[in-house]
């Protein structure tokens, strides 16, 4: 992993509520975090409880894997390394505890899209010094369904939610931000790189319509000091109960 250029990483995310960390991760250990999801999914998810993993619509191909730090957590200990706990310490503010590792698959042709959302919808954090790793293991692209951001918008506090109906997803913004998609922040990415995002900065992404899949690996951090919010907490779970498992 090559040094990183850290002030500069946490003021653009503390600007932003969101960065872009190039090459994370080579080429190399890419296709072996890719191998070992690929096995994963093969050889020991039917194994797993119904909440490690959601489907896309067709009710075949995987969506997304859940709580891969329980079910897995060898493959955490592979991606998990002392210069990005040390990130995730500055930028949750304290000391970070690896909450979970996940996939977004977004496979090609059936991926489904994420309506906007903030991610602390789902955490319940407060303060909301928690964070989202998001590693890419394909190209990125405009075609694939990238990932946009609004940037500075997690300086907004934590907006009204409404149930999406989307599963994988199933709590997102009660009205979509008044921003256009040409002002908003476009993830793209090559395989080993990262974007890093504060758990109320707003985003979404299309469908993959493309020929080629999108798989992104997150870590998910926050601070220790952090406590469960009861009143977004009640919220979440009216959602996860109409669409489980997440």
């Amino acid at each position: 992993m090559p040094a990183l250029n850290t002030q500069s990483i946490v003021e653009e995310y503390e600007r932003d509520g969101v960065v872009r960390v190039p090459g994370l991760f080579n080429r190399d250990e890419v296709a072996a975090f890719r191998a070992e999801i690929e096995r994963y999914i093969r050889e020991d998810l039917s194994e797993k409880p119904p909440d490690a993993r959601t489907l896309e619509p067709d009710g075949v191909t995987v969506r997304n894997l859940w709580r891969m730090e329980l079910h897995h957590p060898e493959f955490s200990k592979m991606v998990e390394n002392e210069q990005i706990v040390a990130l995730a310490g500055q930028l949750v503010h304290g000391e970070p505890i690896l909450m979970a590792v996940e996939t977004f698959n977004k496979p090609a042709r059936v991926g489904s899209g994420v309506p906007y959302h903030q991610d602390n919808a789902y955490f319940c954090q407060t303060p909301p010094d928690m964070l989202t790793i998001w590693i890419a293991m394909d190209p990125v692209t405009l075609e694939n369904g990238p990932v946009y951001y609004i940037r500075g918008s997690h300086k907004e506090g934590m907006l009204p939610t409404k149930l999406s109906g989307v599963k994988g997803n199933s709590i997102g913004l009660a009205e979509a931000p008044d921003v256009p998609l040409s002002e908003q922040f476009c993830g793209l990415l090559e395989p080993g790189d990262a974007l890093i995002h504060q758990c109320q900065t707003i985003h979404h992404s299309a469908p993959n319509t493309s020929e080629h899949p999108r798989l992104g690996l997150l870590l998910v951090y926050r601070g220790s000091h952090t406590q469960t919010d009861p009143q977004l907490k009640a919220a979440y779970s009216v959602a996860a109960a109409a669409t489980p498992p997440a």
